[in-house]
Formats: C-alpha cells, structure tokens, sequence
C-alpha cells in the first residue's frame, strides 16, 4: 500500500485501503474513457470554446493531464495570462512589502505539513514556488494582499499546474472573479455566503435549519471552512479537484451545490444531534466516508440532489444578506 496519494499527501493511519481500492479500480476505468473523450476534444488544439458539450464534460471530470490546461482556459486566465506577458516576474522583481511578506511566511510551514512535496527537505520544495505566487499575488490585487486560505488554494494550484505563473493567474481568477470577496479584509462576501447557505438550507432542507436555528448554532461555525479553502483538507483530493472543475468554468454556485448535497444527504444524521456541540461533531463526520470519497457519484448528485439553484437566485439572498450584515456592523 503507497502511503502517499499521488499528490504527494501522507495518507492518515486510520485510511480506508480496501475501500479505496475498490473505489478507484472502477474510477479509473471512467477516467480513462473520458481521457479518450477530452483528447478527441481538444485534438491536440489546445483551444475549446463554452458550449453545453464542454460544460457536460466538465461536470463528469477532466483527466489530470487536460486539468490545468482547461482551468487555465474556462476561467479565463489564459487570456490574463497572454495579454499580460511578464507581469508576474516584474510583479517578483518589485520592492516587497515587509508586513505582507512576514504573513506569508508564517504560513509557509503551515501549508500542507502532510504533503512531502511541500517539505522543506523536498526537491523541488514547492513553498518555493507556493511563496513566490503569494507574494506576487498580494502586491498584484493590494486590496486583498494575504489572507489565510489562500496559502492552500494557491498550493493546490501549484500541485496541478506545476507552473507558478499559471497558478498565479488561476488564484486572480478565483480571487478576483469566481468568489465573490471572500479574502477581504472585512471577508464580507465570505460572510454573506455563509449567510446565503443559511436561508438555502431553509428552503430545501428545513429540519437541519430548524436545529441549528434552536440550538443558536451559526452557520460559520460549521461550515466557514468549505468556503475558505474550497473544501480543501474537507474532502478527498479527487473529489476536491471534481469540484473545483466544476468552480472554474461554472462559477460560486458549485460550492453551494456541494453543501447542500452534504447536508441534504445526511439529513437523519444532522438531525440525530441533540446539542451545540453534538452540532459541530455531525458537520464534520458528514465530509468522511464513501459518500465523498466515490467522487463520481459525488459529483452527480451535487447537480440532482439541490434541485434546481439559479444564479438570480443566489444574487437575490446575496443581496438581501449583505444588507442584514452592513446593517448589524
């Protein structure tokens, strides 16, 4: 058994082999018909265009080989990254900003302790390249600079593309256009968000909002991380990188496809807690197990299970909860 996942995390000593083996024989047997798919797709043009084809593709996975490619096309970075050449290192080249450069470097260690790729004793140590792209990154949108979570976003990145340039532009493209404000300093469109799952929660799952509601459980306390960290160290790797395909050409919307699935799937769970802390215990055991693990038929469900979740939908609550934020500030 290969202690290391092919991203390079240390799997944990309680980790499910058998199952995971099971899993990931019939996996790869999808991954390679849609492997077959994409290549056709592409034929070697590097260059797609939206269409319901793509998105469907999308929706069922892209092949880690196409991966970053297409994150780099459908958000849009590729297009930054063309019509801005040599910016990123001129961003490198440039005076550092002292306060913005000792935050991150708190964070280097911290990033990933289970991932051997990002050991110092590493070679290549990928906080390397995990330092430059943060740096570039506050100095390029100085509104946001740094802020915790983006050091593992950015890591993500930088084990998908393995190029930090191109990470560079994909974290601007999540930053700056995909979630809406969440790394402010003020994180209001993360607090919104949260708010948002709330009243989402309400409609399509009411008994779980019921209970948090009368044990007076906030629903940052349980679920502020899947919006931080885009379900990083939530989830399986796999499944993560199912719904961040998803992110990038989609949009914010999939993370609110993804909690409602988690909640509306363990709904009985949920509702066995009978207290505050028995609350946050269930939130967290609903992110384990073969439920997220198989990320196929994760990924499925998260289109089914919500029913439908328009945009205008999610732009109205946004709208009506960051008012109800501004106002209680």
């Amino acid at each position: 058994f290969c202690r290391v996942d092919p991203y390079g995390f240390e799997r944990p000593d309680d980790f499910d082999y058998a199952s995971y083996e099971a899993f990931f024989s019939r996996y790869l047997v999808v991954l390679t018909r849609r492997a077959i798919k994409w290549s056709k797709l592409l034929k070697g043009n590097n260059n797609i265009q939206k269409s319901l084809k793509v998105k469907r593709y999308i929706r069922k996975g892209i092949p880690n080989e196409h991966r970053a490619l297409i994150w780099m096309i459908v958000s849009g970075a590729q297009t930054n990254m063309e019509q801005n050449p040599g910016y990123y290192d001129r961003l490198l080249e440039e005076e550092k900003n002292d306060k913005l450069v000792e935050a991150i470097k708190t964070d280097m260690n911290r990033t990933f302790p289970d991932n051997v790729k990002f050991r110092k004793t590493a070679d290549p140590c990928l906080q390397h390249a995990l330092y430059n792209v943060l740096v570039a990154y506050g100095h390029h949108n100085k509104a946001v600079g740094y802020c915790q979570g983006m050091n593992f976003i950015a890591g993500y990145l930088i084990l998908i593309t393995k190029n930090e340039e191109e990470s560079f532009w994909l974290l601007d493209a999540l930053i700056g256009r995909i979630l809406p404000d969440y790394y402010s300093p003020a994180m209001l469109g993360l607090k919104t968000d949260q708010e948002v799952l709330g009243e989402l929660v309400k409609m399509k799952v009411p008994a779980v909002a019921e209970l948090m509601e009368r044990h007076g459980v906030m629903w940052t306390l349980v679920v502020s991380r899947w919006f931080i960290c885009l379900f990083i160290d939530i989830l399986p790797v796999e499944t993560v990188l199912r719904i961040w395909d998803c992110l990038f050409y989609e949009g914010s919307k999939i993370i609110f496809r993804v909690a409602l699935t988690l909640i509306k799937q363990h709904q009985a769970f949920i509702l066995e807690a009978t207290n505050f802390p028995d609350i946050c215990d269930k939130f967290k055991q609903i992110t384990k197990g073969t439920f997220v693990t198989e990320c196929h038929s994760f990924m499925q469900k998260i289109f089914t299970d919500p029913g439908s979740l328009s945009m205008a939908t999610i732009n109205k609550l946004r709208e009506t909860c960051r008012q109800k934020l501004l106002s209680q500030g």
